[in-house]
């Protein structure tokens, strides 16, 4: 598989955690904190487990155990969920940074 293949799978895998297509919002005056904070343990625990999966070849190579192309995927897939997570972070950051530029 080439890189691209491997980021639309990540995009893809990204919008789907929440749940079923797109995200439900809530009515006015409904906290959603709880929401967002499940939503960004379960990304996060998503890419660690991308990371382990990655050691867990690697290791299994080593050991003679697996084949090589199968390091090579879980590694590229483990990049491509960590290159997403920090795009996703620096989206966060410059959106609150333009929200607290603004005047009141």
């Amino acid at each position: 598989m080439t890189t691209n293949a491997f980021a639309a799978g990540a995009y893809a895998a990204i919008q789907n955690i929440g749940g079923k297509g797109a995200p439900k919002i809530a009515p006015a005056g409904q906290a959603t904190g709880s929401n967002f904070t499940s939503l960004l343990s379960s990304t996060l625990d998503s890419v660690g487990e991308a990371g382990r999966r990655a050691d867990s070849q690697a290791i299994a190579v080593a050991g003679g155990k697996a084949n090589v192309v199968d390091v090579v995927t879980a590694v590229a897939e483990s990049e491509t969920a960590l290159q997403t997570l920090v795009a996703v972070r620096d989206r966060v950051i410059s959106a609150y940074e333009e929200i607290m530029r603004m005047q009141i």
